[in-house]
């Protein structure tokens, strides 16, 4: 049986996808590139080429367990793993690769977000067998895929690195640097030494436990006894009081920005991470003048480089608008610059405050 593993992390709201993406039915669930699949479809049917599909593993906020049986039907339970708390991931991280570590004890691990999408399948291929292979080789490294930045984008982590080769392919890690403001951005991108953090990593199970137990103590005491509930019926009630136990922190501050043992392998593979409206926008087709649109009643007149969503049978027309986001639903219109979304976080605390959860 194969000893390598992947685990989907898809308990995120994609908040910055708002209003589409929601609380109850977040943009991993949603066919956002209006392509027949989900991003968690893509992103399982994706990683199910590089190891066994029943070595699949989805974590998840619990409430999303009916999506992921929905959209995901023949995972089985045990590989559902479901958080009763948004706690970051760290925790995420420690508990699915505790509870691998149970099941299988030499076991390598590829972690992925569940929101990415990747133009070429074929090339992600070979650099994640390239990775499992560097893995069998050195197996206390933390590895991570960085991708070659093409523009200095402020929404992106950056992973500096040496340029001294510790093997074919692979390089040690300088720094990690968490969304820089554009001119740090600009220049990561002119020292040629800096790649995009695509937030896919790989590491043996024990090694990553290991890391835990010296840089985040209080999240691996907290899955410590994992062992005498994974794969049995008292799992859920022991991971509910493992969550109250963690602090919310991510893995890369948490464990990759301390630990002396990670390493990055430059990638190129078409990676994006579909985070924003922008970057949406990249990838859709687009008219004469630059708009890209989805729904079939949209009129747009004297309107150039907006990202448009209409998924009502209502009729949308547009004029006059340059470079906006204008995003219709069945209970909330957003007209919106793009090159300010990062004001949704402020509109959304604003809805909230006024008129409660019901349209977030």
């Amino acid at each position: 049986m194969s000893k390598n593993y992947a685990v989907i992390m898809a308990g995120g709201i994609g908040s910055r996808f708002w209003p589409k993406s929601r609380t109850a039915y977040p943009k991993q669930f949603i066919d956002i590139l209006g392509i027949g699949k989900t991003l968690i479809q893509l992103t399982f049917d994706r990683l199910a080429l590089v190891v066994p599909a029943e070595n699949i593993y989805i974590i998840t906020n619990e409430s999303y367990y009916g999506l992921v049986k929905e959209q995901i039907p023949n995972i089985k339970d045990d590989n559902i793993l479901l958080e009763p708390a948004r706690r970051n991931t760290a925790p995420c991280i420690a508990y699915s690769c505790s509870k691998i570590l149970h099941n299988e004890p030499d076991a390598n691990i590829l972690i992925a977000p569940s929101d990415h999408f990747i133009h070429d399948e074929i090339k992600f291929k070979d650099y994640v067998k390239k990775a499992f292979r560097y893995l069998k080789l050195n197996p206390k490294a933390l590895l991570t895929l960085g991708i070659k930045p093409s523009r200095p984008d402020v929404n992106y982590g950056y992973i500096q690195y040496h340029e001294d080769k510790v093997e074919e392919g692979f390089h040690k890690v300088k720094t990690f640097t968490e969304k820089p403001n554009e001119e740090l951005a600009k220049t990561f991108l002119k020292s040629g030494d800096f790649l995009w953090n695509s937030g896919i990593f790989l590491w043996k199970a024990k090694t990553i436990m290991n890391a835990f137990t010296k840089l985040l103590p209080d999240i691996y005491d907290a899955f410590r006894d994992g062992k005498n509930y994974y794969y049995r019926k008292g799992e859920s009630a022991f991971i509910k009081k493992a969550y109250t136990l963690c602090t919310n922190i991510s893995i890369d501050y948490g464990v990759l920005e301390k630990s002396k043992s990670v390493y990055v392998m430059p990638s190129s593979f078409g990676w994006t991470d579909l985070g924003t409206w922008g970057s949406l926008y990249d990838h859709y087709e687009k008219d004469y003048l630059g708009n890209a649109v989805s729904g079939k009643n949209v009129i747009i007149y004297d309107a150039a480089n907006c990202m448009v969503m209409n998924s009502q049978d209502k009729l949308m027309v547009l004029q006059g608008l340059n470079d906006y986001c204008v995003i219709d639903t069945a209970d909330v219109l957003i007209i919106l610059k793009k090159d300010e979304e990062s004001t949704l976080k402020k509109i959304m605390a604003d809805i909230k405050m006024k008129k409660g959860e019901r349209f977030l």
